[in-house]
């Protein structure tokens, strides 16, 4: 894969989704060890931390009384409440500081949170993540429930019922990616960046092969493993 590249920056949001267990934290981290310039937006959330996560490096931890308070104050660029039980939202101040670092900043959201900033940001650069089939969420949602301690076979059909929910919504996006080799998904997420920033040749053909209504084979057959029709796309 390539190295590590230093160009000017252009103030790009990437907004970034992904059902859950679908491999996106380590994917996002690959396409920023590649690619000079992308600030990553540390959500909030109200849920508990898991396993060795750390407040302020995967997200900020609060409680539901402050995370109340920033709504009420306008803090937030978009926030939901997931599974009906914990809100997570991205500060407007992510956002500010990205730009004034003159860095492209990119927000890892859920799709409820995507579709408020889509609204609010028309021109930001939308990419779905997902995963080649069900079967493989379901084993990466069991091998991460494993290694945190905790099987809860309620909380991984919820997961698997809403990743179906969630690729309902791929029309909205502009770009999406299968995350099945991490080689060839941070390549092409690699490619996307770099020609949203304006570079040509073979990152854009890359790119375009990534477009949500380009209907790449793999795009097919990901979704009609997921039992969801090709046709909203």
């Amino acid at each position: 894969m390539a190295g590590r590249l230093v160009i000017d920056m252009a103030g790009i949001l990437f907004i970034i989704s992904a059902p859950s267990g679908s491999g996106k934290s380590t994917l996002v981290s690959e396409v920023r060890r590649l690619v000079e310039g992308l600030e990553f937006s540390i959500s909030y959330t109200t849920r508990q931390p898991r396993g060795s996560e750390e407040n302020g490096k995967e997200y900020w931890f609060t409680n539901h009384a402050e995370f109340e308070r920033m709504i009420d104050a306008g803090e937030f660029l978009e926030w939901a409440k997931v599974f009906g039980s914990n809100y997570y939202g991205t500060a407007v101040s992510a956002l500010e500081h990205a730009r004034t670092h003159g860095h492209d900043l990119l927000l890892d959201i859920d799709v409820q949170g995507a579709l408020q900033v889509m609204k609010k940001v028309p021109e930001a650069v939308s990419i779905f993540i997902l995963p080649p089939s069900p079967q493989v969420l379901e084993m990466r949602l069991r091998n991460r429930s494993q290694a945190e301690g905790v099987t809860d076979e309620a909380v991984i059909e919820e997961r698997l019922s809403q990743a179906r929910n969630e690729l309902r919504h791929l029309s909205d996006y502009k770009y999406a990616l299968i995350n099945d080799q991490l080689d060839q998904a941070a390549s092409e997420m690699r490619a996307i960046v770099l020609h949203q920033r304006g570079e040509e040749g073979e990152v854009a053909e890359t790119a375009a092969r990534c477009l949500t209504s380009a209907h790449s084979a793999r795009l097919d057959a990901a979704l009609t493993s997921f039992q969801v029709s090709t046709a909203i796309v």
